[in-house]
């Protein structure tokens, strides 16, 4: 199983935010997609860093109101880890795990095709544990 296939299952769509931004807006775009961080991309689609929640409420706790007016390009993580559409889903979730962070940039050629989060992997991972029982039901109940 290949990130590439949970793209073409959710789609490529890359949440993204301006690093002229502030972190008021990104809060705001949080919020209102339902979403766990956005990436900040140039013209090209290369990836200049990445803006989480964990991100948001670790500014606040440290700089109280005064942390919204900040740049997203101040505060934004700009050392990414990311991933090729070939790997496997569990080399995903190992990268995940092993830096403790749930939202995975996916290049191609240098430039952002996508994003996973942990919740994708979770998703995809049941639905084939769920579809190996049902094939072993199916196998067992045709006298295997």
């Amino acid at each position: 199983m290949t990130v590439q296939l949970i793209l073409e299952s959710k789609g490529r769509d890359v949440a993204t935010v301006d690093p002229a931004q502030s972190v008021a807006d990104v809060i705001e775009a949080l919020h209102t997609r339902r979403i766990g961080a956005l990436l900040a991309l140039d013209a090209d689609n290369r990836l200049l860093g990445i803006v989480s929640e964990r991100d948001v409420v670790r500014l606040l706790a440290e700089q109280g109101a005064n942390a919204l007016a900040r740049s997203v390009g101040e505060v934004m993580t700009r050392s990414l880890v990311t991933i090729a559409e070939e790997a496997t889903i569990d080399e995903a979730m190992g990268l995940m795990t092993q830096g403790r962070f749930r939202h995975l940039p996916v290049v191609r050629d240098g430039r952002c095709v996508g994003i996973v989060s942990i919740g994708d992997i979770v998703k995809r991972r049941i639905q084939d544990a769920e579809r190996e029982a049902e094939d072993l039901k199916t196998y067992i109940h045709a006298g295997g």
